[in-house]
């Protein structure tokens, strides 16, 4: 990334968060142990950054901390189309609309669909009956709203793929790789990320070191496909996710800090997630919730409840590099991410970690 210059009255730019990164380092698929990946530990207050692995985390963390892990889990979301005139497409599926049997979904190629339009939904199962989709509206150049043959929507493992990045060419033989060993909440579009690296079994021995484990839900929807293409970072329009904490996370929260413990957001999901929950209560007492967020961390954000974030590495002039620069500093981010590069690291979703402390 390119030094950032002082602040400017028009806000902050998006190519001051701009690197070059080989494309070799960019991870296209996962280690066979999910938990031996590398990590990166940077330090917020020393500036330092030290190398790890991810077996290691329980090395840098302390009884009465707290993990905070998002338990969503990836749909097969991406639907292959065809349409009458026998022109493939796709369907990415986002979200349900408030009635419950529509979707969102980013489609391509999308000059060539039309309100009301039927398209054949080309089934992963050999045994799967035939089905269609119904293009009920045209949203803007690359999303529409959808309703699904009930067939399709009540079995879409039947018709539908893992939706891997654009930047994955690779072919994933186990879905269930991009899958946290944790998610039970069926909804994301993607998956949050930094959790892939944990095992059931690295998860039971930090609890046995006394760190706390919670959980919130945040499905992870259009902006993880949708670039930063203005030049300014507050002119970028956020989409809502929809996101909930219980009454037992929030209790775990509000212990972990009266104790002096530290909240560790594991991924940029559950971090939102935990600086919607203090969003919401302003000044007041934290309260459980379930809802969309629209909260958009750039530089300059107060943070208010999460002490500590792992999370991979992010795409270049992305929402989430503005997330991490916001929590770390630009300038210690930019210097991690170039010892990133120098030393090998793996990149984006299948890529290492970051401790960030």
């Amino acid at each position: 990334m390119k030094p950032i210059d002082e602040t400017t009255a028009t806000g902050t730019r998006m190519s001051d968060f701009d690197y070059d990164l080989p494309e070799e380092l960019i991870a296209q698929t996962p280690l066979h142990d999910r938990s031996s990946s590398r990590l990166m530990i940077v330090d917020r207050q020393t500036q330092a950054i030290s190398h790890s692995s991810f077996t290691g985390l329980g090395a840098f963390l302390r009884p009465g901390d707290l993990l905070v892990l998002n338990d969503s889990r990836v749909i097969p979301a991406r639907l292959l189309i065809r349409r009458k005139s026998g022109g493939r497409g796709e369907l990415l599926l986002l979200h349900r609309t408030e009635n419950r049997a529509e979707w969102i979904a980013l489609s391509r190629p999308t000059r060539k669909l039309r309100a009301g339009q039927a398209v054949e939904v080309l089934p992963v199962d050999s045994t799967a009956e035939p089905a269609t989709a119904t293009i009920l509206e045209k949203l803007d150049d690359s999303t529409v709203k959808v309703r699904l043959d009930p067939d399709v929507d009540a079995n879409l493992e039947a018709y539908g793929h893992v939706p891997l990045p654009p930047y994955i060419r690779t072919d994933l033989p186990d879905p269930e790789r991009y899958q946290t060993v944790y998610g039970v909440a069926i909804g994301s579009a993607a998956a949050p990320t930094a959790g892939l690296h944990f095992t059931s079994e690295l998860l039971s021995e930090l609890e046995q070191t006394g760190i706390g484990i919670a959980r919130v839900t945040l499905h992870v929807g259009l902006d993880t496909f949708r670039p930063v293409v203005e030049d300014m970072a507050e002119d970028h329009e956020i989409h809502t996710e929809w996101c909930s904490v219980e009454p037992t996370t929030v209790m775990a929260i509000q212990q972990c800090r009266s104790n002096g413990g530290r909240v560790i957001a594991v991924g940029t999901t559950a971090a939102r997630t935990i600086e919607t929950l203090a969003r919401r209560a302003g000044t007041g007492d934290l309260a459980s919730f379930a809802g969309p967020t629209d909260i958009y961390i750039t530089p300059g954000y107060e943070w208010k409840l999460v002490d500590g974030l792992i999370t991979n590495f992010h795409l270049p002039k992305s929402t989430l590099i503005l997330m991490v620069s916001s929590f770390a500093g630009h300038d210690l981010i930019k210097r991690a991410y170039q010892e990133a590069i120098d030393r090998r690291y793996r990149f984006f979703s299948f890529g290492d970690a970051t401790l960030i402390l």
